[in-house]
């Protein structure tokens, strides 16, 4: 008997003759992943290249000193650097709250349509301008924070320095709830998938020993979900850090370190969006492009504790996603 010799198929042939593109593939994979990498450093030595004469003038008194003088050649970063962090701590504690039970109610409460709607409105939030953001803060929020919200706070605190002052309706604690307000949708949506990837089998077994909604949420939801949640919140707090406009128009961009939330300040966004095209003089110029590596340094500084925290986490919940 003859036996049939089977010829590769079409799809085997195919692959053979489409296997030589394999090595440049991975080559030009590599480069894309290299060339991002090199953007970086890039990046960063044309910081420090273009504030060397700023870092030679200041060293580390730049980082400690509150004095900024165009006038005098007199710069530091402290001030634009306390106002950067306590405007965006300021807004992600109001919005991490906010963000976590938008989330669960579009995941676990409304009903699908309502759901739909109200998920597509956040994520419409987030696409909003942040030169709109800081407009409507301006001349909406900033009246309403000093006719009303920030009296009636220090007619109930006003003892407390952090909330003493003139309510003048600009400063840090508007700064921060125009940035809550930006990152809300971010938080949110990440949070609501978070949510809805909770195994069915681990809630019904909470509520199958009796437990409670909120001990649900509590016990089950929010600890299978907490290094994605602390992720989301990660991914807030960097477009904080960074926010230029919106924060530009209600900080009040005064170089000044005040205990008070409702007096202005200034953040390294601010500082480098109002006097960048004033910064004749080369160490004025500088000093600006030192703040810049600052925020650089920050910035990269929080994405990395944050990688090495989620990887923490995941080990010490066995690795289980």
């Amino acid at each position: 008997m003859r036996s049939k010799v089977r010829t590769p198929s079409r799809a085997i042939r195919a692959g053979r003759a489409f296997a030589c593109f394999d090595r440049p593939f991975h080559w030009l994979a590599l480069s894309a992943a290299m060339s991002l990498l090199g953007l970086l450093i890039a990046i960063g030595i044309a910081l420090v290249w273009r504030s060397e004469l700023s870092l030679r003038t200041f060293g580390l008194r730049f980082l400690v000193q509150s004095v900024w003088d165009p006038v005098r050649h007199q710069f530091s970063a402290l001030t634009s650097l306390y106002g950067t962090i306590v405007s965006s701590v300021i807004g992600l504690a109001l919005a991490v709250p906010l963000s976590l039970a938008i989330g669960f109610y579009l995941a676990e409460l409304a009903p699908p349509p309502l759901a739909s709607f109200f998920g597509t409105a956040v994520e419409l939030l987030g696409a909003i301008p942040s030169i709109i953001y800081g407009m409507w803060g301006l001349f909406v929020l900033a009246p309403i924070m000093a006719d009303q919200i920030q009296p009636a706070i220090q007619s109930v605190l006003g003892s407390l320095p952090l909330f003493q002052g003139p309510p003048m309706g600009i400063g840090l604690f508007t700064a921060g709830i125009i940035l809550a307000l930006m990152v809300i949708p971010f938080i949110s949506s990440v949070a609501r998938e978070i949510f809805t990837m909770v195994p069915a089998v681990m809630k019904e077994s909470g509520y199958g020993i009796g437990a409670t909604k909120w001990e649900v949420v509590r016990g089950v939801t929010l600890r299978y979900g907490l290094s994605g949640i602390v992720g989301a919140c990660l991914l807030g707090l960097a477009r904080a850090l960074g926010e230029t406009m919106a924060v530009t128009f209600v900080i009040g961009n005064r170089h000044a370190i005040s205990l008070s939330l409702f007096e202005p300040g200034n953040s390294i966004s601010s500082t480098l969006a109002n006097e960048f095209t004033e910064a004749s003089e080369p160490l004025y110029l500088s000093s600006l492009i030192e703040l810049g590596l600052v925020l650089f340094v920050l910035t990269l500084a929080i994405q990395t504790i944050s990688q090495l925290w989620l990887r923490r986490v995941e080990r010490s919940m066995g690795g289980v996603r």
